[in-house]
């Protein structure tokens, strides 16, 4: 080989991947949204239950009123921004949920063979037999609407997912050498699961968050929009899409603003999801 060869060869080594457009335009979309979250009262011009009953029903691109109000005079951009913090805060704190639940049944999986695996396989296949939707109507009809009540139930959902990965690439490292190594050496099981096993199969795990997070803001969207998701006074997208359906043929700006959030949200998460897929499978390299 040339000198010119080696030198394109260690360039294309060395040279960090260009990411995608798509994906850079859903990362900034995902960080304001986080950045929206977290200053959400400061940036909203009114607050999210103040009244205008003299501009009610308003329509889009005046002074006052950038994005509209609603039926009550309440400012549609002031509503959405508090919306968006609500239906973060619940994915974000469902997924971690169902991520923390669904990996530590399967480690116990792994690592207890026989009745206990089994027992936990059996919970994953009844989990993805069930209708959650279905599951969580009922839990919230018997036992009231309160905000911690939603992000467990949500939480609740999807954690099979994480199980099975859990238990499948946990058994593949304990065949391997290093966990056997760990092992002899005197390390605690729970060391050698958080400690060794854990930062290995976590590229796996992330990507199955990219696709349980979209799924989450669906469900809670969903169910805020049969009226037993988030309450009010408080607000979220869904319960704002659900407000919105009656006066859809007269002012739907009302109903469009929170769906339109929930669809480019939920396709951001997914278009990072898929990037990162190919970036961290290794028989893609």
């Amino acid at each position: 080989m040339t000198d010119a060869t080696l030198k394109d060869a260690s360039v294309r080594r060395f040279r960090r991947p260009a990411i995608p457009v798509s994906v850079a335009l859903a990362v900034a979309w995902i960080v304001a949204m986080l950045v929206i979250a977290a200053f959400a009262e400061k940036i909203a011009p009114y607050g999210y239950t103040q009244l205008d009953l003299r501009n009610r029903l308003s329509a889009p691109g005046n002074v006052a009123h950038w994005l509209g109000t609603d039926e009550l005079g309440r400012d549609v951009l002031s509503r959405l921004l508090v919306s968006i913090r609500i239906s973060l805060l619940i994915a974000f704190g469902a997924t971690a949920i169902s991520a923390i639940v669904g990996t530590t049944l399967g480690f116990l999986a792994a690592h207890f063979r026989g009745v206990i695996e089994q027992f936990v396989l059996m919970l994953t296949d009844f989990q993805a037999s069930m209708p959650f939707l279905i599951m969580a109507l009922a839990v919230l009809a018997f036992f009231g609407n309160s905000l911690p009540l939603l992000i467990g139930l949500m939480g609740m959902f999807g954690w099979e997912r994480y199980a099975r990965i859990a238990r499948g690439l946990a058994i593949s490292a304990n065949a391997q050498g290093y966990a056997a190594a760990v092992r002899q050496l005197g390390a605690t099981p729970t060391r050698i699961y958080l400690r060794h096993i854990l930062p290995n199969i976590a590229s796996t795990l992330i990507v199955s968050t990219t696709l349980v997070f979209p799924e989450v803001i669906l469900m809670e969207s969903g169910l805020s929009f049969l009226g037993l998701g988030v309450q009010p006074p408080m607000t979220s997208l869904g319960n704002m899409v659900g407000y919105g359906r009656e006066y859809i043929t007269r002012a739907p700006w009302i109903m469009l603003a929170p769906a339109t959030t929930i669809v480019v949200t939920t396709l951001a998460v997914s278009v990072i999801g898929d990037w990162l897929r190919d970036r961290l499978d290794p028989t893609l390299q």
